[in-house]
């Protein structure tokens, strides 16, 4: 593995090129351009934050603050988009660049790579804006902010390496595309974002608990709500569970790679 990892920095230049291409592609012929990587996160905050909470007046129910509701679901909800954004997109990373792997010679683990750069950029651009909120909100969580770093490690992690072992799955078994945007749907809801964990009958929590995304979810909600560290002892599995997933997807890979430029 890590003479994999001295491969893909060797093709650095070419992973920024791909982040490049992918970040201009976004808004190319758009009279904006670049402009709309703000001026879209900034009006789904204000959506979330503002319509949720001041005009439709949702409250959670140990919070007192009016725009408690807003801020609890965009903390869970940008989260959320920024896993699902990244799993979606590594599923069709080989197809989409089967042009480029039939033509040319270079590490294909380069792609996900190059996706996983592109994708980080851009939440943290909407989280920066997202920040801005708060503060000018008169909501700083103070240092306990820091605490969304290793946080997004794990979380994105777990994406890229549940995302390689599906993408390179995908290029022989085309339908899981298909079932995973299904099976992302009913994670979604299974996932305390739009409501809080505690509204759960009893009956129902084995579900929330099963959930890997739960905990991350939480002590994102957590932090910006409360200005509460994040209790680290829950993610001992969430980290053993993102390395030996990263292993299998990177073995899956390396054995299956030679066979990808014939299906693609």
């Amino acid at each position: 593995m890590s003479i994999r990892s001295l491969t893909v920095w060797r093709y650095r230049s070419l992973i920024l090129n791909m982040v490049e291409r992918d970040f201009r592609s976004k808004y190319l012929g758009s009279l904006l351009g670049c402009m709309w990587s703000v001026i879209k996160p900034a009006a789904m905050i204000f959506i979330y934050t503002v319509i949720f909470s001041k005009i439709m007046r949702n409250k959670l129910p140990d919070v007192d603050d009016v725009m408690g509701y807003g801020i609890f679901l965009c903390s869970g909800l940008l989260t959320w988009n920024f896993f699902s954004e990244l799993l979606e997109r590594c599923l069709n990373i080989f197809p989409e660049n089967a042009n480029l792997i039939k033509k040319v010679n270079f590490p294909r683990i380069t792609l996900p790579v190059g996706l996983f750069i592109s994708t980080t950029i851009n939440f943290s651009i909407i989280f920066l804006i997202f920040l801005i909120f708060l503060i000018t909100s008169g909501r700083n969580p103070g240092w306990t902010i820091i605490g969304f770093i290793p946080l997004l490690l794990i979380q994105q992690s777990f994406s890229l390496a549940l995302g390689m072992l599906l993408a390179t799955l995908n290029v022989f078994f085309r339908d899981i595309g298909h079932l995973v945007t299904i099976i992302l749907q009913f994670w979604f809801w299974g996932t305390p974002i739009v409501y809080p964990r505690s509204i759960l009958p009893d009956k129902f929590q084995f579900i929330i608990e099963a959930n890997p995304m739960t905990n991350l979810i939480t002590s994102y909600q957590q932090i910006v709500l409360k200005g509460d560290w994040p209790q680290w002892y829950q993610f001992r599995y969430h980290i053993v569970g993102a390395l030996m997933l990263l292993y299998i997807s990177y073995n899956g890979y390396r054995k299956l790679a030679p066979e990808m430029v014939d299906e693609l």
